[in-house]
């Protein structure tokens, strides 16, 4: 067996490729387009090993895709690839709708032509898995209840609506064409390898260096946090189990205000590196159209296939904290010029 994954040089995609080969002796083909965020540094120690391929290059390539289909002959193709941070989406929404949208539409045709000249069984076998995100359903008021499979799409950010036309891609080829297709919908993610514009790692290191902690608002904001290993498994669990065409929901049972997330971290540190780093906290004008609260309830995946989080938010927390400080060099690789650039632009008070 050979899977093709895209975009798995980027955070989930990265330690989903770890996960993968530390479970499996299967082969695993790696395309990505190594934008900002995706980082060859985070799979170091794997380009020697027999099972891996990297391969640079964009999913809206038809060509390669094509080329790479054909040559490897996978039985199951992960999509990972996307641009994922809102708040860029907010100030430059052209690439999101061009690799979210258009980038899935050309691998969705390919795969599509290349799973139709399948002999009978290998199309049985054959799995199309489309990783997405909560922010497809909208936003939630802090008594409504949490965001299920049949939660109706309201997505309020160009991110969130370019992932939604994805999906709804992804469904229309499985009922139009019979491509067989799962769908993930997670909560936020954090953990090892997540470049430091998201809100975990972006609070982690400014606190390592005495910065401000910057919060959107008035830090009342609702997330469910999902650790990543906990979503990697869960998605391993979806493409082995997985009813083709179903939607599965994964989150982290794990809801926090963005407050009590920095506060948290502040505690966390504050053990290991004592500082009163409470001290940095700075509220910023809140982004346009922030989402109040995200939730997700993972019953269905839970009853049907038996995948519940490991990770309490406060175990991922610790271990996330423990590997940023563990991994000097790879922190030091990221923050460079382009990112001090984007944070000094996106955050009061920061250079």
């Amino acid at each position: 067996m050979t899977i093709l994954v895209t975009g798995g040089a980027g955070f989930i995609g990265a330690n989903f490729v770890h996960s993968w080969l530390g479970s499996h002796s299967e082969t695993l083909i790696n395309l990505d387009k190594l934008t900002y965020a995706g980082n060859l540094a985070n799979l170091t120690g794997l380009e020697t090993d027999p099972r891996y391929q990297f391969i640079h290059g964009d999913i809206a390539d038809r060509a390669l895709v094509s080329n790479l289909l054909t040559t490897h002959q996978p039985t199951a193709v992960l999509n990972f690839a996307a641009e994922s941070h809102v708040d860029r989406s907010i100030q430059s929404p052209g690439a999101f709708i061009q690799t979210n949208i258009v980038g899935v539409f050309n691998l969705l045709e390919e795969v599509r032509g290349y799973w139709q000249g399948l002999a009978e069984l290998a199309r049985d076998q054959f799995r199309f898995l489309q990783i997405s995100t909560d922010e497809v359903y909208g936003t939630l008021t802090p008594t409504d209840p949490a965001f299920s499979e049949t939660t109706p799409y309201r997505p309020n950010s160009p991110y969130a609506a370019s992932k939604a036309a994805a999906d709804h891609l992804v469904r229309a080829y499985h009922h139009t064409y019979g491509l067989p297709t799962l769908t993930t919908n997670c909560s936020n993610n954090y953990g090892p390898y997540q470049y430091p514009e998201k809100l975990i790692p972006l609070l982690l290191l400014n606190a390592l260096a005495g910065k401000p902690l910057p919060i959107y608002g008035n830090g009342t904001n609702i997330r469910d946090w999902l650790y990543v290993t906990d979503h990697c498994e869960a998605i391993q669990v979806v493409l082995a189990q997985g009813r083709v065409g179903e939607t599965y929901n994964i989150g982290g049972n794990n809801e926090k205000t963005n407050l009590e997330v920095v506060h948290t971290l502040c505690d966390l540190l504050a053990e290991i590196k004592p500082r009163d780093y409470q001290a940095l906290i700075q509220f910023d004008p809140d982004r346009p159209g922030h989402d109040l609260r995200y939730a997700i309830d993972a019953t269905k995946i839970t009853q049907e296939l038996g995948w519940w989080p490991r990770m309490t938010f406060e175990q991922g927390l610790r271990a996330t904290v423990g590997w940023y400080l563990e991994h000097p060099h790879w922190v030091d690789s990221i923050i460079s010029g382009e990112y001090q650039h984007w944070v000094a632009t996106q955050y009061q008070g920061q250079s």
